[in-house]
C-alpha cells in the first residue's frame, strides 16, 4: 500500500505515525506541501522519499494507492477529485468538504474513478464504540429516549491568527463543523439516523466570521431525541456523550480520544440483568487513526471501499448543514430537505451566516 500525505501539519505526523503501526505493507512514499521548508522537516523524519509542493506534480510522477489529505478544509474537495481522477483512493481529513455540494462532487468522482473515497472518523473505530454498536443492533438495552453529545472545547483568540480558520470560505464554519463533527459523527454512527433538527448559533467572544457556539434539538428516526452543543467558549474542555436507554445510561467522557476507562453504565432500576450485558462488551483498542486505519488496510486488501465510505459520511455532514439552516432561518429542519435549491447546499453559511454579531444569537 504506497501512501502519499498531502499537507505535512500537525495532523500529517499523526497519520504518518498511524501508518507506520500498520508495518512492512504500508509505506509513505511522498510528501505535499506548499511550504518547502515544513515538508523538507516532515520528509526527512518519517523517511519520505517523494518531495512535491504542488499535487499536481503527485499525480503526474508518482504511483501511489492511496492519498491522504492533512491540508486544510478548503482545499479538499478540488484535490480529493484530482486523485480520484488518476484513479487513486482518498483518506480525508474532516470536515471532508466545505458544503453538500461540494461532498457531493467528491462523490460523484468517487463513482466515475477506481479508487475510493474515505473520511477519517476515528471515533468510530474504538473497541468499546465497535461493541456498543453491536450491543445496540441486538437491542441489549432497550430503546434509546434521550441522548447528549457535547464538544465542549476551549480556543483562544490566538488559534484563529491562521488566516484559513474562523472562515465560511476556507473552513466551512465554527465548532458545528469543524470541532463538534467528531462527536456527532460517532452519536450518529450508534444512535442511528436523524429526521429533523431545530437549531441557534452565534458568536459570543471568537474573532471569527463563522459561530463560535451552536446548540441543537434533534429527532432521530426511532424516535428518541438528541440535544447537541458545541462551544469554543468552555474553559473545562471535555467531549461527552449520553445515552439513556430503558435498560440503563450509556456515557462516554473524553477529549482527543478514548480508552475503555472513558465509559461508564449505569443500569436502570428493575432491570438486573443490564449491567451483565454491559460487563460482557470486549476490552480492546483506543479510538484514533490508527485503529480506522487498520479498517482501511483491510478493506483495500479486499478491495473493499475504505471506510468510512461517501454513504456512510453523509449524514453527518448533512446534519452540520441542517444546524446551520435551522440556526440562520429559525425554523426546523428535515432530513433530505437541503437539496441543489437550498443555498445551505452550497454553503454551510447560507446567505444570512455574515449577520451574525459578536454578542448574539442568530
Amino acid at each position: 500500500m504506497r501512501i502519499a500525505i498531502v499537507g505535512t501539519g500537525g495532523i500529517a505526523g499523526i497519520h504518518a505515525a498511524a501508518v507506520s503501526a500498520l508495518g512492512e505493507p504500508a509505506r509513505i512514499v511522498a510528501a505535499v506541501d506548499i511550504d518547502a521548508g515544513r515538508l523538507d522537516t516532515f520528509a526527512a523524519r518519517w523517511g519520505v522519499p517523494e518531495r512535491y509542493t504542488r499535487v499536481e506534480d503527485l499525480i503526474e510522477r508518482s504511483e501511489c494507492d492511496v492519498v491522504h489529505l492533512c491540508s486544510p478544509p478548503g482545499l479538499h474537495r478540488d484535490q480529493a477529485v484530482a486523485v480520484l481522477e488518476r484513479g487513486w483512493s482518498v483518506m480525508c481529513e474532516k470536515p471532508p468538504a466545505l458544503s453538500l455540494r461540494e461532498f457531493d462532487e467528491i462523490a460523484a468522482a468517487e463513482a466515475r474513478s477506481a479508487g475510493s473515497f474515505g473520511t477519517v472518523s476515528q471515533h468510530r473505530f474504538g473497541a468499546r464504540a465497535v461493541a456498543l454498536r453491536e450491543a445496540i443492533a441486538r437491542d441489549d438495552f432497550g430503546p434509546l429516549h434521550l441522548a447528549l453529545c457535547n464538544t465542549l472545547w476551549f480556543r483562544p483568540d490566538s488559534y484563529f491568527a491562521v488566516p484559513w480558520r474562523g472562515t465560511w470560505e476556507s473552513e466551512g464554519g465554527g465548532p458545528t463543523m469543524g470541532h463538534g463533527i467528531h462527536q456527532m459523527d460517532l452519536m450518529l454512527s450508534l444512535a442511528g439516523p436523524w429526521e429533523s433538527v431545530r437549531a441557534t448559533a452565534g458568536r459570543k467572544a471568537r474573532p471569527t466570521q463563522t459561530e463560535d457556539f451552536s446548540t441543537a434539538v434533534v429527532t432521530l428516526a426511532s424516535g428518541a431525541t438528541l440535544v447537541i452543543v458545541n462551544s469554543l467558549l468552555s474553559a473545562r474542555e471535555t467531549s461527552y456523550l449520553r445515552f439513556d436507554f430503558a435498560g440503563g445510561t450509556v456515557e462516554l467522557e473524553h477529549l482527543y480520544g478514548y480508552g475503555d476507562d472513558s465509559w461508564r453504565f449505569t443500569p436502570a432500576p428493575g432491570d438486573p440483568d443490564a449491567e451483565s450485558r454491559w460487563n460482557t462488551l470486549p476490552p480492546g483498542a483506543p479510538s484514533g487513526h490508527s485503529a480506522q486505519f487498520a479498517a482501511v488496510a483491510e478493506a483495500l486488501r479486499s478491495g473493499a471501499p475504505m471506510p468510512v465510505t461517501t454513504a456512510q459520511a453523509r449524514p453527518t455532514l448533512e446534519l452540520i448543514a441542517a444546524v446551520y439552516a435551522s440556526a440562520f432561518t429559525g425554523r426546523e429542519v428535515a432530513r433530505g430537505e437541503l437539496t441543489e435549491g437550498s443555498s445551505f447546499y452550497s454553503s454551510m453559511g447560507g446567505p444570512r451566516a455574515p449577520r451574525l454579531t459578536t454578542e448574539g444569537t442568530a
